[in-house]
């Protein structure tokens, strides 16, 4: 029988989270088995010499989401500024005006993940995150290039049978040959540094003498190399979700399979998930071993067109589902219940988990190839290959990657990429201790040579920690502040877990005083390492 109450509570749901490559599985994005929630040694152009090619017209402008009236713009830069009468590509942002502007000189620069995710295009969750630092300072956003607006790499999907597509079959090299030539770009100059020149000419152009950085997820490696190479444009850094410039962000399978124990973990700390799933990690391993034999195939009304579908289960549309929703608190708290129906056989929960977090990321797929085949492939060991070997989740990432890469032409970094960022501006630092991409160990690591900064746990968030908890308001309090001294991170104890569908109708009751499980990390949940 279909679960409709369920399905329907999903979908009412749906959202977009900007985040750590988080294309789900290959069934919608050919090219999402490479990782989801991403620098050499260039010699950088001074202020002067940053190769703005056309000057920029800043408009009035509406963006999704928002009823209110911004000022939209973009610049015309070369595509590769070695070649001075190249191609031109347009860089597009937009600004989200001050309430009160006491700080016209100023403006706080938020970065979308992905990699490959349009900054503009999560206009309103930015808006709503920023809303303190907005009473009086602007919000910058800008697309990336090879994302959003900015000439962005993208290619045609096939794939319209999706529920039915068994995406086991797909040649990803030949997909990924099939994009390249539809791509008319060149895919060598979508690199993070290239990108990083681009966000330095729109500051320059628009005339703002200090950057206030909140990157996320991907976005902490841009907010990074912007420490790194202009730190004299900045005056505050937020890094959430973070990802180290030592950290290859193929090591996310290690991390997923971490965000899966907390889950069950978390599930046998709460009384009523544990009475009513009291088998859920085996009862997972069941239904992965059963798709690892062959797919499962079931007549379905299709979540979003009601309409009879043949709804083809395989193993990647499973982990991919169930990645995917570790990513948001409130898909998190389904799938418990999605596992246990589908180790029942009733695979209509699963199938909408499925069809909620298939296509709700946003991602450029070429750039994000650009960005994963220049900066992270290359720095795969051995070690990491063997590790990644032993699980289905991590393996058939890296398998997907590497597949990916021999057919994507990027060169890669040099080994100074991947150096420590050493520096004192004052920096924050924001980690979730149930993030399934990020985990709070990556946030100690890129804070190894921080001098000025604070990194807190949040023990009840997931992936961006300032968008669903008061992660927010320090953000707020160190651009105000200019230091990370006074803030304190108490306020992220709050309990802000979704709780636990116990079934399509009914979730459980947390009580007051829960506290979160014992959780095996490499930094404390409830402390904040200081360097000030």
């Amino acid at each position: 029988m279909i679960n409709r109450k369920f399905v329907n509570t999903v979908l009412a749901k749906r959202i977009k989270r900007p985040g750590l490559c988080q294309s789900v599985t290959l069934t919608r994005k050919w090219f999402a088995v490479a990782i989801a929630i991403l620098l050499a040694n260039y010699s950088y152009a001074d202020a002067a010499e940053v190769n703005i090619a056309a000057p920029a017209k800043t408009s009035a402008c509406y963006l999704d989401g928002l009823d209110e009236q911004f000022q939209c713009g973009k610049i015309s830069v070369l595509e590769n500024p070695k070649l001075t009468d190249g191609k031109k590509i347009d860089i597009h942002f937009a600004i989200l005006p001050a309430i009160k502007n006491t700080h016209p000189g100023e403006a706080l620069l938020a970065i979308a993940g992905g990699p490959g995710q349009s900054a503009i295009e999560n206009a309103a969750g930015f808006n709503r995150m920023l809303s303190k630092v907005r009473q009086q300072r602007d919000i910058l956003l800008i697309d990336q290039r090879g994302t959003g607006q900015s000439n962005i790499l993208s290619c045609d999907d096939d794939t319209t049978a999706l529920l039915s597509m068994n995406d086991d079959d797909i040649d990803v090299i030949a997909m990924t040959e099939k994009c390249l030539a539809q791509i008319d770009a060149d895919i060598t100059q979508y690199g993070s540094n290239s990108a990083l020149k681009d966000f330095e000419a729109v500051r320059q152009f628009l005339g703002y003498q200090k950057l206030h950085l909140y990157g996320i997820s991907y976005g902490t490696r841009m907010a990074q190399l912007y420490m790194r190479h202009y730190p004299e444009a900045l005056l505050t850094v937020t890094l959430d979700g973070v990802v180290p410039m030592q950290q290859s962000v193929v090591a996310i399978g290690s991390s997923i399979e971490r965000g899966l124990n907390v889950l069950w973990r978390d599930c046998i700390s709460t009384p009523a998930c544990q009475q009513q799933f009291p088998d859920l990690a085996d009862e997972f391993n069941k239904v992965d071993l059963q798709l690892a034999t062959a797919p499962i195939s079931q007549q379905v009304r299709d979540p979003l067109t009601d309409e009879l579908s043949e709804f083809l289960l395989t193993r990647g549309k499973f982990s991919g589902a169930i990645r995917m929703a570790m990513y948001m608190p409130n898909i998190r708290a389904l799938i418990p219940h999605a596992i246990h129906q589908a180790a029942q056989g009733n695979y209509q929960p699963i199938l909408g988990i499925y069809t909620l977090t298939a296509d709700s990321t946003g991602i450029a797929i070429g750039m994000h190839a650009s960005v994963v085949c220049g900066e992270d492939i290359h720095r795969i060991t051995e070690q990491m290959r063997k590790d990644a070997k032993e699980s289905y989740i991590s393996g058939n990432m890296l398998d997907g990657l590497e597949k990916t890469c021999q057919a994507w032409p990027m060169p890669s970094e040099s080994e100074n990429f991947s150096e420590p960022i050493h520096s004192d501006i004052p920096t924050l630092l924001l980690s979730g201790e149930l993030d399934p991409a990020t985990p709070p160990n990556w946030g100690a690591l890129a804070q190894e040579k921080l001098t000025h900064s604070k990194h807190f746990i949040a023990p009840y968030a997931t992936h961006g920690v300032a968008g669903q908890s008061c992660g927010n308001d320090l953000v707020a309090q160190l651009v105000e502040q200019g230091s990370v001294k006074d803030i304190n991170g108490e306020c992220l104890q709050k309990d802000v877990r979704r709780s636990f569908y116990l079934n399509a109708n009914t979730v459980e009751a947390l009580p007051v005083a829960d506290t979160p499980s014992d959780i095996d990390t490499t930094a404390p949940a409830n402390t904040a390492a200081d360097k000030e």
